[in-house]
């Protein structure tokens, strides 16, 4: 048996259960460690078979989530969006799952599960029963599995519509075994150290087999185990309603529905929560955040983030930003200090590398890049660009987690650039489209950002900047791959191709000693550093505002939002 990298907290591992702020936390002793093997009930407080023991009272109430953006679609293996994520996790469930607020994984649709060697083993609840009234079974695992993964299969979810989670969470897997309606056993490749965690996204919810064979589309006709049933979808009010599973096999929920609410300006969405006409909203910046701070009706609740957020810069499409010394100016002239401080108004630091200070392999030796504009056109000038060029910033109009100003953020970039002779024009888009073009390589430079899917190193370091090509397929002297590259890794927008870090990141994700990982990351954390792809913005705390009578939610650094367990007077 093994054990795997988490993330560390403050080392209470309580986690928080109230509206007041939470810490998240490992496994209660700070260095985020899970075991691989768990048994038993599902760790929120319910009764070993899932239910809750004290009779069903059928919940009460309109629970309303107010965010920046729709969704784009329910269809968990068809999307790598936040937004998407924040529904479909009301509506599935995966085998295994995250404690709400902490990082620590707990049984989920497996009640037990292991990671040995390079075989994982999964025993499935039984009577677990899905919103259109099939049961649960090792049959729909692989069904999922063949949709998410298989080409050859009738069903797959088709080569332009699966998102990139197919290949990055369960690639290393060799074969799919299910010898009973209730075991499924893996067999993987090589030695993965993330496995387990992998199997807690939300991108590998269960799906059932009969919606899976169905006509149906599952971007909005969702059948999955989770606490809430889908109920309908406007598009043109960017509004969404669920319903209460009164047969959900967990904690069910205390609310009658819950109805997600897009509201696109920050302060619309604040002072819609200030008025009482919305219960929890995110996406809130330095001004929105005070004012919830301020109201006497809400509160702010904030937790530590497990996040990065950068400015990639496409070494496919633009000559430019081939030449490290480029990146590197481009990394001392943009003010990181002004841009955490006055823009995101302190809900942030700043950044010089791929992960947070609370992720393993964070490398405490590395400089900051402070703003030094001398020597950014210094650098430019060597690399012969001292009479600069044009560029197009694409940036999303709607606040995220990693970028809570975006628009006031791409102007404070503009005018940094303009210093050293970088001419800019702005490009804003919609969230869900400024995704489709940047996941086809037509950015020039992007904000872009990452809130981790799995607390483990891997989903950064190999997430975002991986090409998706192996190490010796990368062209000798060139440290970029295209975009249509075979297997290309579309998350990872700035193209970059290092063989040193692929080496690292792979070695990484393949050895489950603790010591040995860490020191891979942290040499891989120098090595991006160094060469610059992104220039390095910031970390930013998870915020949420809570109108005061919402109890019972969690914020989570992780996972969620476990909207199952809030309860609204």
């Amino acid at each position: 048996m093994v054990t795997l990298a988490g993330c560390g907290g403050d080392g209470d591992g309580d986690g928080g259960d109230t509206t007041t702020p939470s810490d998240g936390g490992g496994d209660g002793d700070g260095d985020g460690m899970d075991t691989t093997t768990t048994t038993g009930g599902d760790g929120d407080g319910t009764d070993g078979d899932g239910t809750d023991g004290d009779g069903d009272d059928g919940g009460t109430g309109t629970l309303t989530y107010a965010r920046g953006n729709d969704s784009g679609t329910l269809d968990p293996q068809a999307t790598s969006s936040g937004e998407d994520a924040k529904v479909i996790q009301q509506l599935y469930n995966q085998v295994i799952e995250f404690e709400p607020g902490q990082t620590t994984l707990q049984a989920g649709l497996a009640e037990e599960f292991s990671l040995e060697g390079t075989t994982v083993s999964l025993t499935l609840r039984e009577g677990v029963m899905f919103h259109s009234g099939e049961e649960f079974t090792s049959a729909d695992f692989e069904a999922t599995y063949r949709r998410f993964l298989d080409e050859n299969y009738e069903n797959f979810v088709g080569a332009d519509t699966r998102s990139y989670y197919g290949p990055y969470l369960l690639g290393v897997v060799e074969a799919v075994n299910t010898p009973d309606d209730y075991t499924v056993e893996l067999e993987l490749a090589e030695q993965h150290a993330p496995m387990l965690r992998n199997l807690a996204v939300f991108a590998f919810a269960m799906v059932s087999q009969a919606a899976i064979e169905s006509d149906e589309p599952l971007r909005d006709n969702p059948d999955g185990t989770g606490p809430f049933v889908f109920d309908s979808w406007s598009t043109a009010q960017g509004q969404i309603r669920l319903m209460r599973n009164a047969d959900y096999w967990g904690e069910k929920a205390n609310v009658a529905e819950v109805v997600f609410s897009a509201i696109t300006e920050n302060s619309s969405r604040a002072q819609s929560l200030i008025a009482g006409n919305v219960d929890i909203i995110d996406g809130l910046d330095a001004q929105t955040s005070q004012s919830v701070e301020n109201a006497g009706s809400a509160s702010l609740v904030t937790t530590p983030g497990i996040n990065i957020g950068y400015l990639a810069m496409n070494m496919a499409r633009r000559e430019e930003f081939r030449d490290r010394r480029v990146r590197r100016a481009f990394n001392y002239a943009i003010d990181t200090q002004a841009l955490t401080q006055s823009i995101y108004g302190g809900l942030a630091v700043r950044a010089n590398q791929p992960v947070p200070e609370n992720m393993a392999g964070f490398n405490d030796d590395l400089p900051m890049y402070d703003r030094d504009v001398e020597q950014a056109q210094s650098l430019l000038e060597e690399a012969g660009y001292g009479d600069g060029f044009e560029i197009e910033i694409a940036t999303f109009r709607n606040p995220r987690t990693y970028n809570p100003s975006p628009g006031q953020a791409a102007q404070l970039v503009k005018s940094n650039l303009e210093e050293i002779g970088v001419s800019c024009t702005i490009n804003t888009q919609e969230f869900n489209a400024f995704i489709d073009y940047t996941n086809s390589g037509k950015h020039d430079v992007c904000f872009l950002g990452w809130m981790t899917d799995n607390a483990d190193p891997d989903n950064f370091f190999n997430a975002l900047l991986m090409p998706g090509v192996a190490a010796e397929d990368i062209p000798a002297g060139q440290d970029w791959v295209s975009f249509d590259a075979e297997n290309f890794n579309t998350l990872n927008v700035a193209a970059w191709a290092n063989r040193d870090y692929v080496q690292l990141v792979n070695e990484g994700k393949t050895t489950y000693d603790e010591g040995e990982r860490v020191q891979k990351y942290e040499e891989a954390s120098r090595i991006a550093h160094e060469e610059a792809p992104w220039v390095f913005l910031d970390h930013a705390k998870e915020l949420r505002g809570v109108h005061n009578r919402v109890s019972g939610f969690v914020i989570a650094p992780i996972s969620g939002p476990f909207l199952n367990r809030v309860t609204v007077e």
